[in-house]
């Protein structure tokens, strides 16, 4: 390459020399013509005595190897060699000049050898033409000039070249060690493999640099953080002002599963300083949620209620079978008689709308299991006569009416256990665009500073710890189905529960 480019250059430079001194011979030529003392010269007995001079001294500062002054006839009137003088003119470029009165540039082979020539023909006052100027450079020395340039410039070149070269090796040294030693292809195979990898893992993934600034950060980390690619290159403190990541940048020691409050969320952190060649470079903190694992305990332990009501309902009935069993042994036959009939018209009636107007199997489920423990707990619990309810959507799925009815009906039985009236009230309806569930119980209420912020975590009517999520992960399940879910203090001063799921959720464009 370097070598086609020196050749390429070598020819344009040849051109481009000869091309300039031709130039530079007209123009000399030119303005020797048309010089008074020249011109008159040619009036005189001996035109070489003027002109000689004249011209050697232009000739000797231009640096031409001739300039030599003729008449008409081509007879020299100066030449470098004064033994010439008076001689023709060699070359047999000068009709041009002499006849046409042209200004032109030619290459002939003079006395002195082969030159490049600037031809300028002389004119008296009159316009006549009476003589001619030829200014010469020899074809050699134009070569050997454009040789000497070529030469200085391709030393400059190969040094340039040179530079450049050793630049480059430790430019690629080290581009090599801040990529440890990776070539590009495999620099692009683990970024694809990097991106891949933090897009599928369920935590969220986020990092900073020295100057704390949030340089990496998964799709988990943002829809947890409820931040957006633009918030990359900006300091952390200013995204998540209680992060604690500047504290492990400045220490440099690492945090595994510590708990941060974010946005009403509590999520479990571990922070990890990035170290290169001992110093700190960055942090990099994973991070999940902690109110999800909390969800999905609430759901495990929803679902063991409604087994331990399963369980409560069969103890029950086992507790009035050995009752009626005593009875008969004790032959009190009308009195065993008086409480089957009871329990039956109670199981009768219950049965009769818990079936016949409910046909949702897993509302059936879960209604016959708090049915149970409302009477092992002595709780009236009733179904509202005027309840109907058919299949529920397949998006309504077992666990989440478990999380949704379980939590509403515990709260009641839990608000009426001490008061004087213990009665639970259940409805549900499908009539409309609206699946309808309504728990309302006689309790003894809550003021208005709990019912305002009744469904934030943490709050709750008993005032103790550890509870109050029960409500907010009903209101958060009702949430995403779409629904909602309303509170009513009743004039008997107990709670009503109205929850609206609607029955078709219409995809948004």
């Amino acid at each position: 390459m370097f070598i086609s480019l020196t050749g390429i250059y070598s020819y344009f430079e040849a051109e481009q020399t000869e091309e300039h001194m031709g130039q530079l011979a007209l123009q000399v030529a030119t303005t020797v013509s048309f010089m008074p003392m020249v011109v008159e010269a040619f009036d005189d007995e001996n035109p070489s005595q003027v002109i000689q001079p004249i011209v050697e001294q232009i000739r000797n500062e231009m640096g031409a190897e001739f300039i030599i002054v003729g008449n008409k006839e081509s007879i020299r009137f100066s030449h470098p060699q004064e033994w010439k003088i008076g001689q023709k003119m060699v070359g047999g470029d000068n009709d041009q000049a002499l006849i046409d009165g042209e200004y032109y540039i030619s290459e002939a082979v003079g006395s002195l050898g082969p030159s490049l020539r600037g031809k300028a023909p002389i004119f008296d006052n009159d316009g006549n033409i009476i003589g001619i100027v030829s200014v010469g450079f020899m074809l050699e020395d134009i070569r050997e000039a454009t040789i000497e340039n070529l030469i200085k410039y391709s030393q400059a070149a190969l040094f340039v070249l040179l530079l450049g070269i050793v630049g480059g090796v430790f430019l690629a040294r080290n581009i090599r060690k801040d990529t440890l030693g990776l070539e590009p292809h495999e620099i692009g195979s683990l970024y694809r493999e990097r991106n891949a990898i933090l897009d599928s893992i369920k935590e969220g993934v986020i990092a900073i640099d020295e100057d704390g600034r949030i340089t990496m950060m998964n799709t988990t980390a943002q829809k947890i953080l409820g931040i957006t690619d633009e918030s990359k290159h900006q300091p952390i403190e200013t995204v998540i002002p209680n992060s604690q990541m500047y504290k492990v940048l400045e220490s440099g020691i690492i945090e595994n599963d510590q708990e941060l409050l974010l946005k009403d969320r509590i999520i479990i952190v571990n922070r990890t300083p990035i170290m290169e060649k001992g110093k700190i470079v960055g942090v990099v903190s994973s991070f999940r949620d902690k109110t999800e694992m909390t969800e999905m305990v609430n759901t495990l332990s929803e679902v063991r209620k409604y087994s331990e009501d399963l369980r409560a309902q069969t103890h029950e009935y086992t507790n009035k079978l050995y009752a009626i069993s005593g009875l008969l042994q004790l032959k009190e036959y009308d009195e065993a008689i008086k409480l089957i009939h009871a329990e039956s018209a109670i199981n009768r009636n219950q049965n009769r709308i818990l079936f016949e107007q409910i046909h949702d199997h897993k509302v059936q489920a879960i209604l016959l299991g708090k049915l149970g423990k409302a009477s092992e707990m002595r709780i009236t619990f009733s179904i509202d006569r005027s309840s109907y309810l058919r299949a529920l959507p397949k998006r309504i799925d077992i666990s989440k009416l478990i999380t949704i009815l379980g939590n509403v009906l515990d709260n009641a039985f839990e608000a009426v256990s001490e008061s004087e009236r213990k009665e639970v009230t259940f409805f549900a309806t499908d009539i409309g665009n609206d699946i309808v569930f309504e728990v309302a119980d006689t309790g003894i209420g809550m003021n208005d500073e709990v019912r305002k912020d009744i469904f934030k975590r943490g709050v709750s009517t008993k005032g103790e710890q550890n509870r109050g999520f029960g409500l907010a992960i009903v209101k958060q399940i009702v949430d995403e189905l779409n629904g909602t879910i309303e509170l009513q203090i009743q004039n008997s001063g107990g709670v009503a529960f109205t929850i609206f799921i609607p029955k078709e959720v219409k995809n948004v464009v």
